[in-house]
């Protein structure tokens, strides 16, 4: 079973390359390749050839895929990069900051 820490809406900080230090939010997470796309952070040019009549072509920018170890959650209440534990209270298993304890 594929697991990854990280949801989609959720900011991440990026702990290595190139984006170092910088935040985005997650838009798509793919577990079977342990993957995440962040928005603004790995971008990359693509060449794209128009499709359809009225399609967009030349060298776009895109964001490519990240490896899920790269990148760190970020607590919405106190805005440090944390690692996250899980509280289990009755039938529901929730996400908690290392640092502040708040739950998300």
């Amino acid at each position: 079973m594929n697991h990854i820490h990280v949801k989609t809406g959720d900011t991440v900080v990026m702990l290595s390359g190139k984006d170092k230090g910088k935040q985005g939010k997650v838009l798509q997470v793919s577990p079977k390749e342990q993957k995440v796309i962040v928005e603004g952070l790995n971008m990359v040019t693509k060449h794209v050839k128009p499709r359809k009549q009225g399609d967009p072509a030349g060298i776009m920018k895109a964001e490519s895929a990240v490896y899920a170890c790269k990148v760190m959650a970020v607590c919405p209440k106190c805005g440090k990069a944390t690692r996250l534990a899980h509280k289990i209270e009755g039938d529901t298993k929730t996400r908690v900051c290392k640092h502040c304890g708040a739950s998300y």
